[in-house]
């Protein structure tokens, strides 16, 4: 109901009669931001363009701005080779955290021969704090379905899969309205704009497994097998879906291919950096004063997105680390700040772009207890297929704990990196892989904070007598 009060005595007038628009009402100006701060000007918006500007229900407004020309001149006119090529050029990588070239994964689908193949769309964002698939699908779904198109023509799909989280009520509604209307459209379903090529798109909806966001899991699940990663190769690639050569993409992955198609993979890959091309979607969130989704070019430091972007800290501290990567990530300290913000230059200071999770602490955060608490969450979320994870995993977050009461010796950090760095060599898959980053990175750069809560054997006997 306030909602409603708001926009009829605010923006309604406003929309229909900009002229007399004066700005914010006088009690919302402490809660909102000029067009002209460093948050906005300091963004470059592709994927998040139109968001916010568009009905997202609205498929007849996606196509007034320009949706689905790319899909008609692609199905229409153009090959998979055609397609693949310009996304090569584009220097498009995946989006969700593996940062695999997007060219290259569709041009090893379209290789492999077979009557059956499948597109699937990674939907399942589980990382704490972030929220940019989510947002994609929320505000312009028709753009993630577009590029789903063009990918499954690229590849010779047959048929096609949205893998989205359940608890994304509004993102699965809207992205059902959004099928259905593309349907009707005749841009997927049979005989695709009367050019005889046929492919259709379903949803499926995920139950919150965090390990489903590795592709081989994610498609156990789809076929209704418990969610957990099997050994590669083969590649999804090969043998994927049901057995069938298939290509997994994530949301916004696959949001930047329609803009990519209309504008040239050339005029995408002059954004970022020479291995990091375009732009990508942050959560910005944790610790800072204007926190939010922001979408920035490859290679823009860390610190002017903390600092200009996010305007500092919101306690008015010191910034002391930012994690990237969501829990399998790492913390960078103040000190990297100046970093440019792309594939390689996060995992040299023991990070990782993952999906686009970005949480900032300042000084007053722990880093023995910030590591225990994303340990803590992978070892919850690991399937326990792989001994490694399984095991290796709680004994981690045992040696932390035991670090965090005092109780722990000098030994205990050696046998912490020790366990930390074999269980990243042989875990199955990229959750037990990754797992143990906020504890080599904290270990790396904030050794002092694990050796200050250290005590000493002589100590730890004494307490026993006791």
């Amino acid at each position: 109901m306030l909602a409603r009060l708001m926009v009829a005595e605010h923006l309604e007038p406003a929309i229909r009669r900009p002229e007399t628009f004066t700005g914010a009402p006088e009690f919302l100006k402490d809660h909102t931001l000029s067009l002209d701060t460093p948050f906005f000007t300091d963004q470059v918006k592709v994927v998040l363009a139109n968001s916010g500007h568009i009905v997202p229900e609205s498929i007849d407004d996606y196509i007034a701005d320009g949706g689905y020309d790319a899909w008609q001149r692609v199905v229409t006119s153009m090959t998979p080779q055609d397609v693949i090529r310009e996304i090569t050029e584009s220097g498009l990588r995946g989006r969700g955290g593996g940062g695999f070239p997007t060219g290259k994964k569709w041009e090893l689908t379209a290789q492999v021969q077979n009557e059956e193949k499948f597109i699937i769309c990674n939907g399942d964002e589980g990382d704490p704090g972030a929220y940019m698939d989510r947002s994609i699908l929320e505000g312009n779904p028709h753009a993630v379905i577009e590029g789903m198109l063009i990918a499954g023509f690229a590849i010779g799909a047959t048929s096609g899969w949205f893998y989205v989280r359940a608890e994304y009520p509004l993102a699965v509604e809207r992205l059902d309205k959004a099928l259905k209307a593309a349907r009707r459209y005749n841009l997927l379903g049979k005989d695709i704009l009367g050019t005889g090529r046929d492919l259709d798109l379903e949803i499926r909806l995920g139950a919150g497994a965090f390990v489903c966001g590795e592709e081989t899991a994610l498609i156990a699940s789809i076929e209704g097998k418990r969610g957990s990663p099997t050994p590669r190769p083969p590649y999804p690639s090969v043998k994927g879906l049901w057995g069938m050569p298939s290509c997994v993409n994530n949301v916004e992955t696959l949001a930047n291919v329609p803009t990519i198609m209309n504008r040239g993979g050339a005029w995408f890959a002059s954004m970022g950096t020479e291995t990091s091309k375009g732009t990508k979607v942050f959560a910005l969130t944790g610790k800072v004063k204007h926190s939010g989704l922001i979408e920035v070019p490859m290679g823009i430091s860390l610190k002017r997105i903390v600092e200009s972007i996010g305007g500092g800290t919101s306690t008015g501290k010191k910034i002391k680390a930012v994690q990237t990567g969501g829990p399998s990530g790492g913390v960078i300290p103040e000190k990297e700040m100046d970093l440019p913000v792309c594939y390689d230059h996060l995992k040299k200071v023991g990070s990782i772009m993952g999906s686009g999770g970005m949480i900032v602490m300042d000084e007053d955060d722990d880093m023995v207890d910030i590591a225990k608490f994303y340990l803590g969450f992978t070892v919850d979320e690991s399937c326990g297929k792989c001994a490694p994870c399984r095991i290796g995993g709680k004994q981690l977050l045992l040696l932390l704990e035991k670090i965090a009461d005092g109780k722990a010796v000098e030994e205990d950090i050696e046998d912490l990196k020790r366990l930390a760095v074999s269980m990243k060599k042989a875990s199955l898959c990229g959750l037990g892989q990754t797992a143990p980053n906020p504890v080599l990175s904290t270990l790396n750069f904030f050794l002092d904070e694990y050796q200050a809560r250290l005590t000493t054997k002589e100590a730890l006997a004494e307490k026993d007598k006791a």
